[in-house]
């Protein structure tokens, strides 16, 4: 037998005999997983952003246990097993791929997200929008939401539009902070918000990544801001900001951005 059939057949009978035998495994319910399960993506997304291989993999064990886990609740329930998690995501590919396993033609990827898109409101008979879970983080849910709106053909006709369109919250939002309308303002940091994330997805950046990489990289030149003033014996509290920059300078020096 194939091994990864041999090791998925494998995980599956682990998984019945800690269901049978373990008290914690025993006692979860969908519910009770939701969380674990949102706090493993997130492990999976740290181990990508790190580059780590091992890790990934690692990851991936955890989220694919989860996705086993809850199939086997499903069948408890009479509701769905693992067979019919596979059955369906195995049907849903084929039937939004007809550019693959039909006789449709696409000139690029975009066309294939687009194709996706109509595929989907065609299969679900929903709102374009209504894919678009809830519980996403804010950044990566206005991404989500410029996304899908692309594929049904709302979106600028030239991607250099979208800068027009940013200094205009720009300037309305410096106009509310000037007013101070805590209210107003707010609004108006959610447009250029917005506008910011549409300008990173036309010019073919995640947005969620870039910050994220921004995070990473002023948390390292922080790191050594602290570290180097604890070296000399002093706190962050006793220095001015002055003296602070000089050592914020060599930090962006190490980093060589």
């Amino acid at each position: 037998m194939d091994k990864r059939l041999t090791e998925f057949k494998r995980l599956l009978d682990i998984m019945d005999e800690l269901r049978e035998k373990c008290p914690w495994d025993r006692e979860q319910t969908l519910e009770s997983l939701r969380n674990l399960t949102v706090e493993e993506a997130y492990e999976l997304a740290d181990a990508i952003s790190g580059n780590d291989p091992g890790e990934i993999k690692r990851e991936l064990g955890d989220l694919l246990l989860h996705i086993v886990f809850y199939s086997k609740i499903g069948s408890e329930l009479n509701a769905f097993d693992i067979s019919d998690v596979i059955e369906s995501i195995n049907e849903k590919l084929i039937y939004r791929h007809p550019h693959v396993f039909g006789g449709t033609e696409v000139a690029d990827a975009d066309e294939v997200k687009e194709n996706w898109e109509h595929l989907k409101i065609r299969e679900t008979n929903k709102m374009v929008l209504s894919g678009v879970p809830v519980a996403l983080p804010a950044l990566i849910k206005a991404n989500r939401i410029q996304d899908k709106v692309k594929g049904v053909g709302f979106d600028w006709e030239e991607k250099h539009q979208i800068w027009d369109k940013v200094m205009e919250e720009l300037r309305e939002l410096r106009e509310e902070i000037n007013r101070a309308d805590k209210n107003k303002t707010e609004a108006e940091f959610g447009d250029l918000f917005f506008s910011l994330v549409n300008a990173a997805r036309l010019y073919g950046i995640d947005p969620e990544t870039a910050l994220e990489k921004t995070n990473q990289k002023f948390t390292r030149r922080f790191n050594f801001l602290e570290s180097q003033t604890m070296s000399k014996g002093k706190s962050l509290k006793e220095m001015t900001l002055d003296e602070m920059n000089v050592i914020w300078e060599e930090a962006k020096n190490q980093d060589n951005d």
